[in-house]
């Protein structure tokens, strides 16, 4: 079990809950530091001071006073009127990832919210309850408050919920599992809905997506170099530590790995002088992209163990404060900023496709990679595809952090609209999945057009072919495509491949 205290949870962690439905609990710690918090909110109420939304109104109604009478039916009108979303669903990675961070951020013991409430969040977590949140609404400040609100309406028995496969009332499932809904008590509501956990699941999805891409944006790479005869000199670690950033010199030091041993790709060819620079250049750009991914990861790391909701209650200190914690501009940002780099690995992994296939740029192997051009178009379409995929990512990429509507009456007029590069960047990622599984199926055709013998492949790119192979068979003449890529776009789907690699003492980094 994974044990969360809102101080050293890991994208990683994410990842498991999310995906391999990994248990959660709580430490001792962080329960007592709940419970503190939690007395500090009841000193509040019952000493009648008038503290931003616990007993006050939510926004442009922060000036108007409630009663204590009134405080739990406050509670659930805020989930209720914010639960406002539309669009698609999010998926339920998404939605238990969206479950665990606000429950990691309550832990923290800031927010005044109630232990028996927090337990429940994790109880139906553990439980496979799932509130079924729509993925639009959210922008971005005071929090994701929509997509929230629809998390939280499960646990009131309000809304519905996925369940063992099937949409069923969030109160009948939790009568199944044997859990029961909660009334809401003071803060309570604004403690669950205040803040960035959308943007902060469907971020870390994505970013462990995108780390796993990036090696495969390498091994894709090094078969197009093979089919290719690339120069293997600008791989020389020398050029990269004289340009020292880090990302540029793993990538040169992953390709390197690859290729060795081969008799394809040479130091220096006769032929020629230079390759194109989506070869040449390729640590240059895959890793900037990697260094640029690495930065987000801090960014992340730090976000998804922070306090994001207002106010924020410091009972050390008897202090209620007041603040901007949920406003999401530096996940905006780095959203934005992670669209820019995953997008650019699948550019210039296009451009390589399309001197793949083009019998004017790749040294003699056939026009699109067919033996019978003319009756068979080969690969000439899987480019289009590609192409297709990349013009789209790079629409997707324009930042939705430069925009800004204000809401609540001119109370909240700056917004960070990171809900939206949230959602962006996972379209951007499946398509790089795609366009990588174009490259590694080109790749390996162009390959057996080069050699009749594939032990003149290098170490890592020989056992990169075989397992291609295994799951995708040689184009000998023309048929449906859209499998082989479907196919070939599983292989970029898993780590088993980077693992393989691993385990003949490959470890791409």
């Amino acid at each position: 079990m994974l044990k969360i205290n809102g101080e050293n949870l890991e994208i990683y962690d994410v990842l498991k809950v999310a995906r391999e439905r990994e248990k959660v609990g709580l430490e001792e710690e962080a329960i007592k530091r709940v419970e503190k918090s939690r007395d500090q909110v009841e000193k509040l109420v019952a000493d009648n001071k008038v503290v931003y939304g616990i007993t006050t109104g939510f926004g442009s109604f922060s000036d108007t006073k409630i009663s204590p009478e009134e405080a739990v039916k406050l509670q659930e009108n805020l989930i209720e009127s914010h639960s406002a979303g539309t669009g698609d669903l999010l998926p339920v990675e998404a939605v238990r990832a969206m479950m665990l961070l606000r429950a990691n951020a309550l832990a923290k013991g800031y927010s005044g919210i109630r232990y028996s409430t927090l337990k429940l969040l994790l109880d139906m977590l553990n439980k496979d309850v799932h509130p079924l949140v729509p993925s639009q609404g959210s922008v971005g400040a005071s929090g994701d408050l929509v997509p929230l609100a629809h998390m939280s309406l499960a646990l009131l028995g309000k809304g519905e919920v996925e369940f063992g496969g099937k949409y069923i009332l969030a109160d009948e499932a939790l009568r199944q599992v044997g859990l029961k809904p909660i009334k809401l008590k003071s803060k309570e509501g604004l403690a669950l809905i205040n803040g960035t956990q959308m943007m902060g699941a469907l971020g870390s999805i994505a970013l462990f997506e995108a780390d796993r891409l990036l090696k495969y944006a390498d091994i894709a790479l090094s078969l197009t170099m093979e089919a290719l005869k690339g120069i293997a000199a600008p791989f020389n670690e020398l050029i990269h530590q004289v340009r020292p950033h880090p990302g540029q010199a793993v990538v040169a030091k992953n390709i390197k790995k690859l290729v060795k041993g081969s008799s394809l790709v040479l130091e220096k060819r006769e032929d020629r002088v230079q390759d194109a620079y989506t070869i040449r250049c390729a640590p240059q750009v895959h890793g900037a992209s990697r260094d640029s991914i690495e930065h987000v990861f801090d960014i992340f790391n730090r976000e998804i163990n922070s306090a994001t909701d207002n106010p924020l209650l410091f009972p050390d200190e008897d202090k209620v404060i007041s603040g901007g914690n949920f406003h999401g501009q530096p996940l905006a940002l780095s959203l934005d900023y992670l669209s820019l780099a995953v997008s650019e690995l699948g550019n210039i992994s296009e451009r390589r496709v399309a001197r793949l296939v083009d019998s004017n740029l790749n040294y003699g192997l056939p026009m699109f990679l067919t033996e019978y051009g003319g009756l068979n178009s080969g690969y000439m379409i899987a480019q289009y595809t590609a192409a297709s995929l990349v013009s789209e990512n790079k629409v997707m990429s324009s930042p939705a952090s430069i925009d800004s509507i204000t809401t609540s009456a001119n109370q909240e007029d700056h917004v960070s609209m990171g809900s939206i590069s949230a959602n962006k960047i996972q379209k951007v990622v499946e398509n790089l999945k795609s366009i990588l599984a174009i490259e590694l199926i080109v790749a390996a055709q162009a390959v057996e057009f080069r050699t009749n013998d594939i032990s003149d492949l290098g170490d890592g790119t020989k056992i990169i072919y075989d397992y291609i192979r295994d799951r995708v068979p040689a184009l000998n003449g023309d048929r449906i495509l859209s499998k082989d890529i479907a196919d070939a776009k599983k292989i970029v789907e898993s780590g088993e491949l980077i693992e393989i690699l691993a385990d003949k003492g490959i470890k791409l980094e």
